[in-house]
């Protein structure tokens, strides 16, 4: 009936010529240029609100790079400090990838506190925040999230337990999907080569994993995936610029079709 209705709402004759407009045009969509290597530039955000488990957890922090598409999924507690996110951040974040140019997130608390600015000041990261007329800024985060929520349903309702339980699980098989935007899984897009499973054992040997080709090769991948990318950015430009309502699927430069089991 809602459709019918604005079906029948937008062929008004009377409504085209009278209605007036009440709201600003939107400008075209500005977008974040693409990183220059991996990990230098990523996005974070919060999942709250979930069951608290065994452990205490009740919120997760995800973490992604906005070049390769990986990321990292923490299990934290929504009451923990800045400061414990700080040393959290440095833990799982830092010591594995080195400190990021940018990070890209919503004006949360946390990531709006004077101790956060100030940490990320003297690493020497910028930060770029969201605003409620860009929401598209940190899309890529929300996309992410709403796969994370569906794979960690999906866990607990087949194998039980707590959620916290299967979220390395959930992170591994994220990790090793295929992604449309930059035609690779995110594993393969990091490391340069695909991840070393039972699935995958007949075809990754140990001879593909040495030499200089390996580098090569790398280098390969992250130029291919630099042009993937602004493909998809220029097609999420065209829908946002043209007035196009994307879907869940075309927000954030991450459209992901398949998950692992």
């Amino acid at each position: 009936m809602k459709r019918d209705i604005a079906t029948y709402v937008s062929e008004c004759l009377a409504c085209a010529k009278v209605k007036a407009e009440h709201q600003r045009p939107s400008g075209l969509l500005q977008q974040p240029e693409i990183p220059e290597w991996k990990w230098e530039s990523i996005t974070m955000d919060f999942i709250t609100k979930l069951p608290r488990t065994r452990n205490g957890h009740d919120a997760i922090w995800v973490v992604v790079d906005r070049l390769t598409k990986s990321a990292h999924f923490l299990a934290i507690r929504e009451d923990y400090s800045t400061e414990k996110l700080a040393r959290l951040y440095t833990d799982e974040i830092v010591v594995r990838h080195g400190v990021p140019v940018s990070i890209i997130s919503d004006r949360d608390a946390r990531f709006t506190s004077r101790l956060w600015q100030t940490f990320q000041k003297a690493l020497g990261t910028r930060l770029d925040m969201s605003t409620t007329y860009h929401p598209q800024t940190d899309g890529q985060s929300k996309r992410i999230i709403q796969t994370l929520e569906d794979m960690l349903r999906a866990c607990v309702i087949d194998f039980g337990g707590s959620w916290d339980v299967h979220l390395p699980l959930a992170e591994f098989s994220y990790n090793n999907s295929y992604h449309t935007s930059i035609r690779c899984a995110p594993f393969e897009a990091l490391y340069g080569r695909k991840c070393r499973s039972p699935v995958l054992w007949a075809e990754i040997r140990e001879g593909s994993l040495i030499g200089p080709e390996l580098v090569q090769e790398t280098t390969d991948k992250v130029v291919v995936i630099k042009e993937k990318l602004q493909a998809a950015r220029d097609r999420q430009k065209s829908y946002a610029d043209s007035g196009h309502k994307m879907t869940e699927y075309e927000v954030g430069e991450n459209v992901l079709l398949k998950v692992s089991p």
